[in-house]
């Protein structure tokens, strides 16, 4: 299963390489190392937290890598207003790349989006790779839709031309994403992929993705759908919206952590170090650093009072002016999936 984080602050700007490469767990250690606290089983049917940590999370996530990260030079240069994101993509692992590594040392951004890729059915290329850009928004996913191949059709079927068009890769979540922005921007095209939307818009968007994806699956396969883990993000580059879903009843989709503080411990301008050791070049106080979330596949520092497991089928919603909360994703009952799945 595929790791992913994302950092959005309205005010605070992130050195890449502090989240992204700083700490002993960071992002780029999840392709083969995890730290996994506060999951359950995800079935009470004698079900350990072992194999719920086994079935949805442990997997070398050695298939590539990419980053999207937002910047105002456009709007600098008057062609814009707000910023829009950079995307850069490699279908290597991140520390092999020197490429990554000097982009971290030298980048700082309000707003980020990282993602390590375990690859599935799709081939193990640059564009398979997350996140998705459309225009000033971007998406990724970490999970999978079941019987992609026999639904994938009829998900094309319903987008508009224009993000069909933009589909470059093979992937369920690049499928799934120009689906999200056709119901985003009711069909309107490139052009719409400009304008911002309300978090309430996004999210209403996200679950009608969703429920035309199950409806599509249980029209092929009836009892027989097996359930879909949805850990996705989207953001404008101002908001975001971040949800954990799976449609079952009782089993529980891949880890999915959120925090508020823990972007203090992972900037070296502030006192502390995500792993614990002392921090030479701070010379900010903890309250002088913005409002900011973290969304992340796994913890990245020691302190893990800092980072909260999102719960099952909820997301997590930051405002333009930083405001955080959290709200569950509501569908309808009969969604859930009866067949049991890996």
């Amino acid at each position: 299963m595929c790791r992913w984080f994302v950092y959005v602050s309205a005010k605070e700007e992130c050195l890449l390489e502090d989240v992204l490469i700083t700490p002993a767990h960071s992002l780029c250690k999840q392709v083969n190392d995890h730290y996994l606290p506060k999951l359950f089983s995800h079935d009470p049917d004698n079900i350990t937290t072992e194999h719920e940590v086994s079935a949805r999370n442990r997997m070398f996530n050695v298939d590539g890598f990419g980053l999207a990260w937002y910047t105002s030079k456009r709007e600098d240069f008057g062609e814009c207003k707000g910023s829009r994101p950079i995307v850069y993509r490699s279908a290597q692992p991140p520390m092999h790349d020197g490429n990554f590594q000097n982009i971290c040392a030298n980048t700082a951004t309000k707003a980020l989006f990282a993602h390590v890729r375990a690859a599935s059915a799709s081939s193990v290329v640059s564009v398979n790779n997350h996140p998705f850009a459309f225009g000033r928004h971007i998406f990724m996913h970490n999970g999978f839709l079941q019987h992609y191949d026999s639904i994938s059709r009829g998900m094309c079927n319903l987008m508009d031309e224009d993000t069909y068009g933009n589909i470059q890769g093979s992937t369920d979540s690049e499928h799934f994403a120009a689906l999200y922005m056709t119901y985003l921007t009711e069909g309107r095209g490139r052009g719409s992929w400009e304008e911002t939307y309300s978090t309430e818009w996004m999210k209403l968007a996200l679950i009608q993705t969703m429920e035309t994806v199950v409806r599509l699956q249980k029209e092929k396969w009836g009892d027989e759908a097996a359930a879909n883990s949805l850990n996705i993000a989207v953001t404008d580059g101002s908001v975001l919206v971040a949800m954990r879903f799976r449609n079952h009843a009782t089993e529980q989709p891949p880890s999915l952590y959120f925090s508020t503080t823990a972007g203090i411990t992972l900037n070296r301008k502030y006192p502390d170090h995500p792993d614990g050791k002392e921090n030479t070049t701070a010379y900010k106080t903890p309250e002088e650093h913005g409002n900011h979330v973290i969304i992340a596949s796994e913890p990245s520092t020691y302190h893990h009072t800092d980072w909260h497991l999102i719960p099952k089928n909820c997301c997590i919603i930051m405002q333009a002016d930083g405001r955080v909360k959290t709200e569950p994703v509501q569908y309808p009952a009969n969604f859930n999936a009866v067949a049991s799945s890996v």
